[in-house]
């Protein structure tokens, strides 16, 4: 047995005013094997990796490696965290020769080269040896991290979310090269993340940390290895685990997840019926159906020393009134920025976008965006950051007909007993509510969201994107979704729109998502179709995965 917990609580303050973070954890972890524990925010995860590396104690129970209680930090137990704390002065080798004096301190210059070099080659980074911290990428810097870790030779890898700070694809390809590491030296793993896929990719053994601090129902991943991600797709097995995975998430996470916004049992809605406030309605009448939005030989070329860089060239897109567009594709490929120049927040070069019949020119109230970031005034209530540019919108409703608006998406978005809280106390997830309880309220003809929900945890992220969905259903309001999440592109739109890499980059694809509406992640899951779309949109951004560029496969798109 390598690490064994018994009967672990960890608490932190004392008495009435302790916060217990983890209750009765029992776990064996076995040798060699490759442990996920699957946690979301607030949910322990970080003090469990903690307790097992001695940076903590618990405050009852008993944690033993080998045997033998864990009373501090060893060589023996490797940590990788979320964030890298490189010496800034220090090169890759630099960083990695300190792990490696440490553990071997009597090598000879040459010997101690010769080690180093072979941590820094295992992770990919020979190219980068002579470079520093801030000279790397973020990726980069992830794999100096875990290089530094194995060089300290430990028996065992605890892994604190060492990829959540990446992009999808630095992530994927970190993620292999840990998984080649424990193949060749088969040493024990613990890994925490919020990634469903990456855990089936990755783990012997799935185990969920409950919200309440306990331990939930363990998963055996029985699936050969290697497993391929793009093979996974079509596997039975894998579809399966990630179906049952993700619904214990949702049933137990959402049920119970301390966001502090849940509608209380007693707050009775204002709204009780289905149809939105007739101010919104009388907004929205009069527009025009067919072509509703149009992308036509859309450019944008930025200046640079070395002459014109056109970033995005010849985008031609035509949207109906009331679609729903998910736009993706690999970093710097020119999504956000066609979501600026949409939004009005980037000038046109070339080219022109109508919406509804007119040509788009600078900011305007009709187009609301929902960035990553919602950029609330901390100052203000949820209440009164949604009431922002209510009045512009509906000059002609009476005050109460605008509050009426307000309450209405506040309500939807599951933040009916917090609509007076100031927004410098709120979480992440509740922030996110009130900026898209607010892009709503403002009836907007189009709706632009860049990544909304990138900086969220996934269970944040999930139920988040199904309050969208239903806000959406109830208000068809004509949607752009930029996202890197293959999924989210799924779930949320009629049709994903991908886009080659840049500069340069246009669309390359396009597929109509014919799913049934109104949508669920748990329903979507068990879709016969589900897994097809998935593979379309997978093959493509794999094609284009190492910065290639084939011949993009469509040109202009009209709405169907």
């Amino acid at each position: 047995m390598s690490i064994s917990f018994k009967n672990v609580h960890k608490s932190f303050g004392e008495g009435t005013n302790a916060h217990h973070v983890l209750k009765n954890i029992n776990l064996e972890v076995e040798e060699g094997e490759f442990l996920v524990i699957l946690g979301f925010s607030g949910t322990g995860k970080t003090t469990l990796i903690n307790l097992m590396a001695g940076l903590d104690t618990p405050t009852k129970g008993e944690v033993t490696y080998k045997g033998q209680p864990i009373t501090g930090p060893g060589p023996e137990r490797g940590v990788i965290f979320q964030s890298y704390s490189l010496m800034p002065w220090l090169t890759v080798n630099g960083n990695v020769g300190l792990a490696v004096d440490t553990i071997f301190p009597n090598l000879s210059k040459k010997e101690r080269a010769e080690k180093v070099a072979h941590y820094v080659n295992m992770v990919g980074l020979p190219h980068a040896a002579t470079r520093r911290p801030a000279e790397l990428s973020g990726g980069m810097r992830q794999r100096v991290n875990v290089a530094r870790a194995l060089a300290m030779n430990p028996e065992m890898l605890l892994l604190d979310e060492p990829l959540s700070a990446l992009d999808a694809l630095t992530r994927a390809n970190l993620a292999d090269e840990i998984e080649h590491i424990w193949e060749a030296d088969k040493k024990t793993c613990v890994l925490i993340t919020n990634d469903v896929d990456e855990a089936i990719i990755l783990a012997d053994r799935i185990i969920p940390l409950n919200p309440d601090g306990t331990l939930g129902e363990a998963f055996t991943v029985d699936i050969p290895r290697p497993r391929d991600r793009m093979e996974m797709n079509h596997h039975e097995g894998f579809k399966k685990l990630r179906s049952e995975v993700t619904k214990y998430l949702m049933d137990v996470g959402i049920e119970a997840k301390a966001e502090g916004t849940r509608i209380l049992p007693n707050v009775e809605p204002i709204h009780a019926g289905s149809d939105v406030p007739a101010a919104v309605a009388d907004a929205q009448k009069g527009m025009i159906d067919r072509n509703f939005l149009d992308f036509s030989q859309l450019h944008k070329i930025y200046p640079t020393p070395k002459g014109p860089l056109t970033v995005v060239e010849d985008f031609n897109l035509k949207l109906n009134k009331g679609e729903f567009i998910s736009l993706i594709g690999h970093s710097g490929c020119g999504k956000s920025t066609v979501l600026t120049m949409a939004a009005g927040l980037n000038s046109i070069s070339k080219g022109a976008i109508k919406l509804d019949g007119r040509h788009v020119e600078g900011a305007d109230p009709e187009r609301a965006v929902v960035f990553q970031s919602p950029n609330l005034f901390p100052w203000l209530t949820a209440r009164e950051n949604c009431a922002i540019g209510v009045d512009k919108v509906y000059p002609k409703a009476s005050q109460a007909e605008r509050q009426d608006v307000v309450e209405y998406y506040l309500e939807r978005v599951g933040m009916a007993d917090a609509m007076d809280r100031p927004a410098h106390s709120m979480s992440n997830g509740m922030k996110q509510r009130v900026g898209i309880a607010r892009a709503f309220a403002l009836s907007p003809k189009l709706l632009l969201l860049d990544e909304p929900f990138g900086m969220l945890d996934s269970l944040t992220r999930w139920e988040l994107q199904e309050v969208l969905m239903e806000v959406w259903e109830r208000t068809k309001v004509t949607a752009i979704c930029v996202t890197h999440d293959v999924d989210e592109a799924i779930l949320l739109a009629d049709r994903v729109v991908m886009m080659t890499n840049g500069p340069q980059a246009t669309i390359g694809k396009i597929v109509d998502v014919d799913l049934p509406r109104p949508r669920s992640r748990k329903a979507l899951l068990d879709h016969p179709d589900y897994y097809n779309f998935r593979q379309e949109v997978l093959d493509f951004l794999e094609e284009y995965e190492h910065g290639a560029k084939p011949k993009p496969k469509a040109k202009a798109i009209a709405a169907e």
